[in-house]
C-alpha cells in the first residue's frame, strides 16, 4: 500500500495501516478521555453532594426543620436526576413553616421541571383545602391512565364536590391498581357510598344505588343511616326503616337503633312491634329504649313512651332522650316537667349535669337503672356490655 502525502511517499501493507490508524485513533481518545477526567470527577463529586443534602433535607423534613430542610432540598434540586423529590420536599418544608411566597415559588419550579408530579402534588394541596374542583382541574392535565395515587385523590375529590356517583365507577379500577391496601380501601369505599346515597338527586337515582349495593355495605351502619336519612324526604319513609332494621338485625349498632325512632312515620305500623321485639336480646339499650319511647308517643301510649323514656335515661341516652321526654310531657299538659326536661336537653348538650325530675318512685328507678340478665346460645349468663 502507497501512501503519498505533502511530496512524501510511504509504501507499507495494509495491515500495518489498519494497525497504526487504530493506534492513532486510540491515542487522540485517550488524550480526550484524560482531559475529560477532571471534569467527570467533579460532576460525579456534585451529584454525591446533592444525594447527600437530599437525604439530609428528608431527614430535616422529618424531624420538623423546616428552615434546614427547605434550604438542603433546594440546593439539592440543582441536580437533574434529583429535582422533582427536592423540590417536593422544598414546597412542603416552606408551608410547613407558613412562608407562602417560597411554597409557590417551589411549586412553579415543580411544574416546570415535572408537569405531572407537580399537578399531582398540587391537587391533594388543594384537596386539603376544600377546593375539590380546582383539585380536579389539576389533575385532569395528567396523562391517563391516571397513577393510583392521582386515582385516589380524583375520586375524594368528586365525592366532597358533590360528584360522588361518578366517585364511584372509580373503585373497581382503584382495587385493580392496588392504589390502597384492603384496610384502607374499605374505609374510602364506604365514605363514597355513603356519599353517593347522601346525594342522591331522586327517589329513583336513590333506590337504583341502594339496590346495586352488595349486602355486607347495606348492612353498614353508615351507609344505612344515609339511606334512611335521604329516603326520607323523598317519600320513601318505609324503605328507609326497613333498610335500618334489616342493618340492625345484621349487626346491632347503638346509632341506628337511636335512629330507628327518629325516622318520619311511613305507612307501615308494624315499626314498634319489631322494635319491641329486639329488646329480648338487647334489654338495656339506650338508643333501642329511647326509639321504643319516640315510637310509643307517635301512637301517643304516654305511660309506654314515658317509661322506656326514663329507662333509656337511666341505662346512658342523652339529650334527645330528653328531649322527647318534654314532648310527652307537653302532650300531657304537664308543662311543670317538660320544662325541666327541655332544660336537661340543653345542658346535657353544653356538658352540664341533669337536673333531677320529680315524679318517678323509688321502685320506679330501681327498675329504670335494672340490666337484664343476657344469656348466650347456651344459656350462660353474659356480663353487660
Amino acid at each position: 500500500m502507497v501512501v503519498r502525502f505533502r511530496g512524501l511517499t510511504y509504501t507499507t501493507t495494509l495491515a500495518y495501516f489498519v494497525l497504526a490508524w487504530g493506534l492513532l485513533w486510540f491515542a487522540l481518545w485517550s488524550l480526550w478521555w484524560l482531559l475529560r477526567l477532571p471534569l467527570r470527577a467533579w460532576r460525579r463529586h456534585a451529584h454525591q453532594l446533592a444525594r447527600s443534602r437530599l437525604v439530609s433535607g428528608l431527614e430535616a423534613l422529618h424531624q420538623g426543620r423546616w428552615q434546614r430542610a427547605e434550604q438542603l432540598l433546594a440546593k439539592a434540586a440543582d441536580e437533574p436526576a434529583l429535582r422533582t423529590p427536592a423540590l417536593l420536599g422544598a414546597r412542603r418544608a416552606a408551608a410547613a413553616r407558613g412562608d407562602a411566597e417560597a411554597a409557590a415559588k417551589h411549586q412553579a419550579a415543580l411544574l416546570a421541571h415535572d408537569a405531572a408530579a407537580g399537578a399531582l402534588d398540587q391537587a391533594e394541596r388543594l384537596l386539603e383545602q376544600g377546593r375539590a374542583e380546582d383539585a380536579l382541574a389539576a389533575l385532569a392535565g395528567l396523562p391517563v391512565p391516571l397513577p393510583p395515587r392521582a386515582g385516589r385523590l380524583q375520586a375524594e375529590a368528586l365525592v366532597v364536590a358533590g360528584r360522588a356517583a361518578e366517585a364511584q365507577a372509580l373503585l373497581n379500577g382503584l382495587r385493580r391498581d392496588q392504589a390502597l391496601d384492603a384496610d384502607g380501601l374499605a374505609p374510602l369505599e364506604l365514605k363514597i357510598t355513603t356519599a353517593s346515597l347522601a346525594q342522591a338527586s331522586n327517589a329513583n337515582t336513590l333506590q337504583q344505588a341502594w339496590h346495586a349495593l352488595p349486602q355486607r355495605l347495606q348492612h353498614a351502619a353508615p351507609v344505612a343511616t344515609a339511606f334512611a336519612l335521604r329516603a326520607a324526604p323523598l317519600g320513601l319513609e318505609d324503605a328507609g326503616a326497613l333498610a335500618v332494621a334489616d342493618a340492625l338485625e345484621a349487626n346491632w349498632d347503638e346509632s341506628l337503633a337511636a335512629l330507628y325512632g327518629r325516622l318520619p312515620a311511613g305507612r307501615d305500623r308494624q315499626r314498634l312491634a319489631r322494635a319491641e321485639a329486639w329488646l329480648a336480646a338487647h334489654p338495656s339499650s339506650p338508643g333501642l329504649l329511647a326509639t321504643l319511647g319516640c315510637l310509643c308517643r307517635a301512637q301517643e301510649l304516654w305511660g309506654k313512651s314515658e317509661d322506656y323514656l326514663h329507662r333509656a335515661l337511666a341505662q346512658g341516652a342523652g339529650a334527645d332522650a330528653w328531649e322527647s321526654l318534654g314532648h310527652v310531657f307537653t302532650a300531657q299538659n304537664d308543662a311543670g316537667r317538660a320544662q325541666i326536661a327541655y332544660a336537661n336537653a340543653l345542658r346535657l348538650g353544653r356538658g352540664e349535669p341533669a337536673l333531677p325530675l320529680d315524679g318517678r318512685s323509688l321502685r320506679q328507678q330501681i327498675a329504670d337503672q335494672a340490666v337484664a340478665e343476657v344469656r348466650n346460645a347456651h344459656g350462660i349468663p353474659l356480663l353487660p356490655p
